[in-house]
């Protein structure tokens, strides 16, 4: 597996995060824009847990690759 054409998925049983490493620009607007949840330095580095779905849908939206999308668990 290339490292560089990673996705990966973190939840916080609400929303699922969907990280697309071949995508990242690392423009750090999540960083900026939730920096609860998206920590660079950690492993892992994106912590769904640490906000409200609102604020990561937000967060996620505005990121300009695209390298970040998310959905909507069901209930």
């Amino acid at each position: 597996m290339n490292p560089k054409e990673l996705t990966k998925e973190y939840t916080n049983g609400e929303v699922t995060i969907v990280w697309q490493s071949a995508k990242c620009i690392h423009s750090a607007n999540c960083v900026r824009n939730n920096p609860d949840v998206f920590q660079p330095k950690e492993k892992p580095w994106i912590k769904p847990e640490a906000s409200t779905t609102e604020k990561i849908i937000d967060t996620v939206n505005k990121c300009p690759s695209g390298a970040l999308t998310y959905f909507l668990n069901k209930k």
